[in-house]
Parts: C-alpha cells; sequence; structure tokens
C-alpha cells in the first residue's frame, strides 16, 4: 500500500509537472500567436504610410516592431529607405547593414547602391567604394556603377576642384527648412522656406508646409537683407517652392502641390504630387496663376529653370522616359502661351538616381544636383558643359559647395561671380539652409594633361637648346611649336586620352619623332624626355642616294609593319611615315615607291589582294596627311612573293619572324 502511494504520487506530480509546463506552452503560443496578429496589425499600418510617403509615422511603427526582435528584409528595407528619403542617410546605415548582411539574396542591387551612398554622408569612402565594387559587378550597365569605376579617383579629382569658392552664411535661415534660392531680376533672392506659422505639418518629414519669401540682395551681392513672404494669391496652405524668374521679373515658374482653383489633385495612387505653375507680378503682387499644359495627376514635374533667352523651360520629373527617380528635361516655350514637347536631357545628364534643380547660367552652362554621379554623399552639385555636337561633359563642382550630405538647388550670377545655393550639412541653423558664396577660380571643365621633359643629345646626354619642339596629332596636323628653353626643357598643354607626335627637328639633321599617349587623369603632369639622336638629313646635297635604294638605311627608318589580316596604319608607324613626309617637303624632286608585303599564311590570292589593300593604305596616309603630290607616289603590291627569312608556306616559324615579311618599303624612283 505505502508502495502504491509513492507510486501515486509520483505520477500524480508527474501529471500535474506535464500538465504546467503544456500551459506553458499553451500561454506561449496563444502570446506569440497574439503577438504575430499584433505585429502584422502595426505592419499594414505602417506600410500603407510608407507608400503615403509618411515615412516618418511610418518609421515609428518600424522601429517598435523591431525592438521587439522582429525581423525580415521587408523590415529592414523599409527602416533604412524611411531614413534614406527624408535626408537622414547617417541613420539608415545600420538598417542597410542588416539588410545586406542578412538577406543578401533577397534584396535588389539598389540597395548596395543606397547602402555606398549612406556610407559617403558618414565620410566611409573607402567602405562605400568596395560596395561600389560589388554594385559593379552585379549590375555592370548600370550608369553609375560605369561613372564609380571610370573616374575610381574621384576624391582625387574632387580635391583637384575643391577650394574655388568662398562661402557666407546668412542671416535670413530659419530652424525650418530655407532652401531654392533664385534671381527676381529685380535685386532679391526668392527661396522656399518652411517657416510660416501653419499647423499643418507635412508627413513626408513632419516639417510645416513650404512658402515662398524674398530677401533684398545687399550691394555686396552675397549678404540679404529680412525675408517678407511673397504678396498675393502665390502661397497657398500647400507647397510651394523652387522659382525661376523671366529677364524683366514679372514672370514667374513655380512649383506647388497639385492644388489648382482649390481643388486638390491626387495620383491613381492617392498621392498629391508636383506641378508647375506661371504667375505675372502686377500691382505690385503675383497674381494671374496658372497650371502649365504639360502637367500630369500621375507624376511630378517641379524645379523650373528657365534658359537665359527664355525661349526653354528645364525641370525635373519622373514621367515617362524617365531613367532614375527624378531625370531632367527641357520644353520649348512657343507663342502665344503654347509649349513644345518635353525631351529627356539624355544618358550624359539622367542616371538610374536623381537628377534635379536644374540652373543655366548666362554662358548656357547647365548646373544641377545629382546623387547618381560620383560624388562626395548625398546630392552633389555638378555642371554640365554643352559640346557641340549636342552632347554633356558632366563635372563635379567641388568642395566647400559639396559636402557628404544634401547640396542642391544652385544658382550663380556670372557677372560678380556669387550665388546661392542650399544645404543640410552639419552646423546649419536648419534643416536645409541657405549659403552663398563668391567664387575665386575657374572650374576644371575639360579633361588637361600637361606634357614636358628634356631635350637631351643622345651620344653626349648635353642638354639641346633652341631645338624645335613640334606637337602634332596623329594626322599630322601642327598643334603647337616652341622651342627648347636654355636648359632644353619642353613643354605642351594635351588633352587626355589621345595620341600625339612629338616631334625635335635640328637644322640639318633628321627630326626625330616619338608616339605620345596620353591618359584619363585630370590635372596630370607627363614626364617626356626626349633623347635627339643626330643623323644627317636626307637631301639631294647629302650622301648620295642612288635610284633603287631603300630609304629606310639612310633615314634609319623602322620597318612600317602591319598586324596580322589588318590594313591599318598601326601607331608605332606613324611617327616612321611622318619623317618620309618630312623628307618629301624637303625635296620636292623626290619620288618614291611604296612596296607592300605580306607574310605567307593564307592563301596566294588573299595575301595578294591583302597586301594591295596595305599599299594603299600606306600611299594613302602620306597623300592625305602629308599633303604629296600624287604623281610624286606610287605603289606596288607583292603578297607573299618576296619574303626575307625561311618562313614559307608549311614552315613553322615565330610570330617575330612571320612579322618580318609584313612590311611596307619606299623606294627611289628619282
Amino acid at each position: 500500500m505505502g508502495n502504491y502511494s509513492i507510486s501515486f504520487l509520483s505520477a500524480l506530480k508527474t501529471y500535474h509537472t506535464m500538465y504546467l509546463y503544456a500551459s506553458v506552452i499553451m500561454l506561449l503560443m496563444l502570446s506569440h500567436l497574439s503577438f504575430g496578429q499584433n505585429t502584422d496589425k502595426l505592419l499594414t499600418k505602417a506600410d500603407q504610410s510608407f507608400e503615403a510617403l509618411a515615412y516618418i509615422n511610418a518609421r515609428d511603427i518600424y522601429l517598435d516592431v523591431a525592438k521587439q526582435g522582429y525581423s525580415s528584409a521587408d523590415l529592414y528595407r523599409k527602416l533604412a529607405d524611411s531614413y534614406y528619403f527624408t535626408g537622414e542617410p547617417e541613420e539608415s546605415i545600420q538598417w542597410y547593414e542588416k539588410l545586406i548582411s542578412n538577406f543578401s539574396e533577397e534584396i535588389k542591387p539598389e540597395y548596395l547602391f543606397r547602402y555606398a551612398q549612406s556610407l559617403k554622408s558618414a565620410e566611409r569612402y573607402d567602405d562605400s567604394d568596395n560596395i561600389m565594387e560589388r554594385f559593379y559587378i552585379i549590375t555592370g550597365n548600370d550608369k553609375r556603377a560605369k561613372s564609380f569605376i571610370n573616374r575610381r579617383d574621384y576624391l582625387d579629382f574632387i580635391e583637384m576642384q575643391s577650394g574655388k569658392y568662398d562661402l557666407y552664411t546668412l542671416t535670413i535661415n530659419s530652424e525650418y527648412s530655407d532652401y531654392a534660392p533664385s534671381f527676381d531680376h529685380k535685386g532679391n533672392i526668392v527661396f522656399a522656406s518652411s517657416r510660416s506659422k501653419n499647423s499643418k505639418l507635412h508627413e513626408w518629414n513632419k516639417m510645416p508646409f513650404l512658402d515662398l519669401f524674398s530677401s533684398k540682395i545687399n550691394n555686396n551681392n552675397i549678404s540679404t537683407q529680412e525675408s517678407k513672404k511673397l504678396k498675393g494669391k502665390i502661397n497657398t496652405k500647400f507647397h510651394e517652392s523652387s522659382t525661376s524668374f523671366s529677364k524683366d521679373g514679372n514672370t514667374m515658374y513655380f512649383t506647388r502641390n497639385n492644388f489648382t482653383n482649390n481643388k486638390l489633385g491626387k495620383s491613381r495612387k492617392g498621392v498629391v504630387l508636383l506641378k508647375l505653375y506661371k504667375a505675372t507680378f502686377s500691382n505690385q503682387k503675383w497674381s494671374d496663376i496658372e497650371e502649365l499644359p504639360f502637367n500630369s495627376d500621375n507624376y511630378s514635374i517641379s524645379h523650373p529653370a528657365l534658359s537665359p533667352d527664355g525661349k526653354q523651360l528645364y525641370f525635373a520629373s519622373d514621367m515617362k522616359g524617365t531613367r532614375g527617380k527624378s531625370d531632367l528635361f527641357v520644353i520649348d516655350i512657343l507663342p502665344n502661351g503654347k509649349y513644345g514637347n518635353p525631351k529627356n536631357l539624355g544618358d550624359d545628364i539622367n542616371t538610374e538616381s536623381r537628377e534635379t534643380f536644374p540652373y543655366v547660367s548666362e554662358s548656357g552652362r547647365l548646373y544641377f544636383a545629382s546623387d547618381g554621379h560620383v560624388g562626395l554623399g548625398g546630392l552633389d552639385i555638378f555642371v554640365a558643359i554643352p559640346k557641340d555636337n549636342g552632347s554633356y561633359e558632366i563635372f563635379n563642382v567641388g568642395k566647400p559647395i559639396n559636402s557628404p550630405k544634401d547640396d542642391f538647388s544652385f544658382v550663380l550670377d556670372e557677372d560678380n561671380n556669387t550665388g546661392y545655393f542650399a544645404s543640410n550639412r552639419k552646423g546649419g541653423k536648419g534643416n536645409d539652409d541657405i549659403y552663398s558664396f563668391r567664387q575665386t577660380e575657374e572650374l576644371i571643365t575639360e579633361c588637361k594633361e600637361y606634357l614636358s621633359g628634356i631635350i637631351t643629345d643622345s651620344e653626349t646626354n648635353e642638354t639641346v637648346a633652341n631645338a624645335n619642339v613640334t606637337l602634332l596629332d596623329t594626322d599630322g596636323n601642327i598643334i603647337n611649336e616652341i622651342k627648347s628653353d636654355y636648359d632644353g626643357a619642353y613643354s605642351f598643354e594635351v588633352d587626355c586620352d589621345k595620341q600625339y607626335i612629338i616631334r625635335v627637328s635640328i637644322e640639318g639633321f633628321n627630326p626625330n619623332d616619338i608616339i605620345f599617349k596620353s591618359r584619363n587623369t585630370f590635372e596630370t603632369l607627363n614626364n617626356v624626355p626626349i633623347p635627339f639622336k643626330k643623323e644627317k638629313l636626307l637631301s639631294m646635297t647629302s650622301e648620295p642616294v642612288n635610284i633603287g635604294d631603300d630609304i629606310v638605311t639612310p633615314l634609319q627608318l623602322r620597318t612600317i609593319f602591319f598586324d596580322l589580316d589588318t590594313d591599318d596604319i598601326r601607331s608605332d608607324a606613324i611617327a616612321d611615315l611622318q619623317k618620309v613626309i618630312s623628307v618629301m617637303k624637303q625635296n620636292p624632286n623626290l619620288k618614291i615607291e611604296v612596296r607592300s608585303h605580306t607574310d605567307s599564311r593564307s592563301s596566294y590570292w588573299y595575301n595578294k589582294k591583302l597586301s594591295v589593300k596595305r599599299m594603299r593604305a600606306t600611299v594613302r596616309y602620306i597623300i592625305r596627311n602629308g599633303g604629296i603630290n600624287w604623281r610624286r607616289i606610287r605603289g606596288k603590291a607583292y603578297g607573299e612573293r618576296r619574303l626575307i627569312n625561311e618562313c614559307t608556306n608549311g614552315t613553322p616559324c615565330t610570330e617575330e619572324k612571320h612579322q618580318e615579311n609584313r612590311r611596307s618599303e619606299f623606294i627611289v624612283r628619282k
């Protein structure tokens, strides 16, 4: 009985323990289920706010869910983006890191780019570059990736470009957001500010809505006076920003939320987007406000910029045909209030990211903000230089205009080299601040390199003063001519990524030509010393040259070689062909015959045809590039008939041996 009682009690304890455990597990399951249901509701609410661009509302919920231990790629993505899209990229870093570390297989490459940009905002450039390397490997054809790879030394260039502006802080800034300055051509700047005492906050960044203000520019063209809100029916309870004025100051183009005739318009997704409007200044106030006809409820158009002649309007938009988040477009302003069709400014300017806030200076330079072109982080300001063929060349304007933060809405008065821009950099008074500047130096707006060296006698190593030094292009056109100085030194300014001929000539001797290829590195100094070999000039009065002689020997030319299976003039042959041209110009009675040869590979008739092409290419170069009369030069093509070594058909030979047979000769006829 006692044993039974002990067993019973033991079983009872076991039963109670099991019941307790089961109850705990059940409670945990119910708690988890409740947590999961509650989390789903919270995330649904947050996602709705996120899709409506109410990033801060969404972020608060996402942060609360994350603190409770919830983890997903979508959560980290939206948390990071909620900071990124509200101009707080440093705060986004930890969430992009979690996203990429834990869910790398589930994310699009775009998040690598945003992560790299955010790292720049914290001045972690090496880390950012490493991420961009990964971004390039994954995407390949992405313009931003190519731009990074092609300008891997972007920080060096920005450093060279930097220091060309003096910056000044302005008293007109508030504790809120102040940006988008523009000249009204009546001695004022007009800018957007959220300082208005408006209780309504924008859900995107929890800031009051923007209104337009003006401030008188002082005589120093830099500082400004107290600001005043624009008069008339220009400001509403919604956003107004980024203006551009006609030369007389009486017509203003500006950005406003989709609010026309006191009616708020929304896109198909229920979002209030941006549109362009025009207003007229009359009786000391702005009136006759009209929406521009190329707006749409379903995409944004913003940040207008008139061309200097007032015939074109530039703007930013995400309309159809946009490459990235926003592109720059231009539209013709036609008579009678009509407009042409918007034209995308193309791949020189627009990337897969944001191009925005255009401004066209009096000289026709296009300044704009971008986070797609390679910069210091966030939006950087760039200048686009128009070319004759309609394309643009893009340059970062450097520090101190640009910083690791957002720098944008740049305007410049080229008459006095002063202007304004906005930035959310550290040390400002508010969210965005306006800064004035004075430009003190010209920007680097083309890739230039510098070529210099010392000319010496190749036998004595003594410097050669007063030698003629000529810089030619590969067609033989003279670009520049100078004489070496007392120390034998010479120097030229050259374009990047281009091939040149440097010719040194001294009276009584054959000119010495060398080929030089510049790199694609801005402001680089290339040191090219030239040892001058004194060879007596071939002429009718020099050592006798007989009919039938090959002038390669007396001129000490290298053989004019060709690559396998081509008739292209090689770069290493150009200098020697230029020497032949020079001798023919110095000896106007000299007539020559160009003889062209191939190696033995391929068929006899194929080689005969190829040698004809090579002969014609050589003769054509001398006639066209040297200006030599065609009657003084003729050609013959021998194919493989006159090999100069043992490399006949079927005979094993090295490539160097075959190369000896692929040649042109210059035989004296008269």
